[in-house]
């Protein structure tokens, strides 16, 4: 298989599919873009895993991951291996005491436990020939906001008066979104609070 190294570009609500997102991948040495729709809780895990938020209990990704560390695997990478009747397929490339395993799986899966272990993603050329985009310059825009404050302080009669009081209470809300395992809502939170205190993910 020719493969393209891709990495994660932007994901999204999917306007058009009500309980899907859409995981924007870009190909690392190049302009192609690889959309690939994404149920919501793959979403959020990976959204997390991005963010740098850790819940209270393990997801499903992070347990795949334990598992593997403590049988002594190592994953080495994953893959879009193929798109049939408009549905992606992956695998996860695993090597144990020396034998490498290629085990079927979804690409939501396995991206978010590549994010997890910091593996590359790869993309089959052929798969990239037949769903990849090329953006135009005029699509080059900036980054959309995926915060907004209206929702968040709608219920305040008035937002916060300083900088300081609004990462305060924006802190108050990520802490209660992580105890309500609204993760979602937890990754656009700590996203709006690394915006005000200048910090980078």
């Amino acid at each position: 298989m020719e493969k393209v190294e891709v990495e994660i570009l932007g994901l999204s609500a999917n306007s058009s599919a009500g309980g899907t997102y859409a995981l924007l991948l870009k190909e690392v040495y190049g302009v192609r873009r690889l959309p690939v729709l994404i149920g919501t809780f793959e979403a959020q895990s990976i959204a997390l895993e991005l963010e740098g938020i850790k819940p209270p209990r393990p997801l499903t990704h992070d347990l795949l991951k334990s598992v593997i560390d403590h049988l002594g695997g190592t994953v080495i990478e994953v893959q879009i291996t193929d798109l049939r009747e408009n549905t992606f397929y992956g695998k996860i490339i695993i090597e144990t005491s020396g034998l490498t395993s290629e085990i079927d799986s979804r690409p939501s899966d396995a991206i978010a436990l590549a994010v997890r272990v910091g593996v590359p993603i790869y993309v089959n050329e052929e798969v990239m020939k037949v769903a990849a985009i090329v953006p135009s310059s005029s699509e080059e825009k900036p980054e959309e906001e995926i915060f907004d404050e209206e929702d968040f302080f709608a219920e305040k009669s008035s937002p916060p008066a300083s900088k300081e009081a609004k990462v305060a209470m924006l802190q108050d809300l990520l802490r209660k979104a992580i105890e309500k395992e609204d993760y979602e809502r937890a990754a656009k939170l700590r996203d709006e609070i690394n915006k005000l205190t200048g910090k980078s993910n």
